[in-house]
């Protein structure tokens, strides 16, 4: 099997893939135009931020595993892995920690005016006067929209900085919200309402796209800072970039829209004229604490599929078909008799829709149950009970 890498992962887990007889492809600098040229015959392709995109899928005819070194997967063509019968995995919780240092980093730094004083003092100039003027940030409000695991490690941190925290998750519970001893609030808007700094810790998806939108960023008092490092689209960016234009917000942000998608080169935003806005190269992951952990993982996900056909952390299975019919068959176990159930579901046009078959302690028998799109026939259910050799039992229930 072959294991195509097409971003940098640290050594030792190449090495780890080797290890598992892999023969692995290493391309650390490859560009989404290259994968879209497809990946040869790859069976597996590791990725961080490079886009895997439609033409990738289709031009890769081994491909059945994509793995995201990471936890968001809005740079994976999802439709068209699951269209094409691919799994897609991704490492979640690995990098949180790294990525609540940086959104800590980015309020301590627009605080201070951190990067305009290295700036400065590299430029040859000392502006002592300007940068004496920082607020200080303890007993100033800390809004957390989002409250999974990198948002509780923001929460932590910020509250060890004299920073009480309002909160907003679809998920946020008031036992949740106790434990934390944070604030809840009824929605985003109360939330921008009240604090000084409002961070993002959501995913990217047509829930969240532009939930933080122009009515919540007005929402925010003068001065207010806006944190995202999470992903671009859940922010209203046009409304966000006249805000900063105007003065009256500050910026702490590690993703933006248009992004480059190469790892370097020069480019241009049209945030790179604003003085209050802090821009970071989407590296809220990239710690060698946090990359090691999140690249174990994808290791991890890898042996699994290979030693055990499982693939933890898979992403786009089906929730809960739509099968109205469940048959479960006891069986002993040996071979052809999931078969000849099979053939008996075909001769009756009924589609299988999901398979799972266990087997007991000693290896002798087994049950498999089949989610059904139709009803079998009394007959048929007979057909197979008959078969004693092979069926201990064959029921069959609806699903409610």
């Amino acid at each position: 099997m072959r294991v195509y890498i097409a971003d940098k992962l640290p050594d030792e887990a190449v090495s780890q893939l080797s290890k598992l007889k892999l023969d692995v492809v290493s391309n650390p600098k490859a560009t989404s135009a290259e994968l879209d040229t497809g990946i040869g015959q790859a069976q597996v392709l590791i990725v961080r931020s490079t886009v895997v995109s439609e033409n990738c899928i289709k031009n890769s005819p081994e491909l059945s595993l994509i793995i995201r070194a990471g936890a968001g997967v809005n740079n994976i063509d999802m439709d068209a892995a699951s269209s094409m019968g691919i799994y897609v995995a991704n490492c979640p919780g690995q990098n949180s920690i790294a990525v609540a240092e940086l959104a800590m980093g980015l309020i301590l730094s627009l605080d201070r005016f951190i990067a305009d004083n290295v700036s400065d003092f590299r430029a040859g100039k000392w502006n002592k006067s300007v940068y004496s003027k920082a607020d200080g940030i303890y007993g100033k409000v800390l809004g957390v929209i989002g409250t999974g695991q990198i948002g509780r490690e923001l929460i932590k941190r910020a509250q060890a900085f004299g920073m009480p925290v309002v909160a907003w998750s679809r998920s946020l519970t008031e036992e949740l919200a106790e434990k934390l001893d944070i604030e809840p609030a009824g929605s985003i808007k109360e939330v921008a309402e009240v604090c000084d700094v409002l961070s993002i810790h959501l995913a990217q998806n047509e829930q969240t796209k532009g939930i933080i939108s122009k009515e919540v960023l007005a929402s925010l008092k003068d001065g207010a800072m806006v944190i995202n490092t999470s992903r671009a689209g859940v922010i209203d960016e046009d409304a966000l970039f006249q805000e900063l234009k105007a003065g009256r917000l500050r910026a702490g942000l590690d993703v933006f829209s248009n992004e480059p998608e190469f790892k370097e080169g020069e480019f241009s935003s049209r945030f790179q004229d604003i003085k209050n806005v802090y821009i970071t190269h989407h590296t809220g992951a990239s710690t060698t604490q946090a990359q090691s952990a999140v690249a174990n993982d994808a290791v991890d996900i890898v042996r699994g599929y290979v030693q055990e056909g499982r693939v933890r952390n898979w992403i786009n299975r089906c929730d809960q078909t739509e099968a109205p019919w469940q048959l479960v068959v006891r069986h002993y176990d040996k071979p052809g008799v999931i078969a000849n159930v099979m053939t008996e579901l075909k001769k009756a046009d009924i589609n299988a829709q999901e398979l799972t078959n266990v087997i007991f302690d000693g290896k002798r028998t087994a049950c498999c149950t089949i989610q059904l799109a139709s009803k079998p026939s009394d007959e048929m259910m007979e057909s197979i009970r008959t078969r004693q050799d092979e069926v201990i039992s064959a029921t069959l229930l609806p699903r409610t």
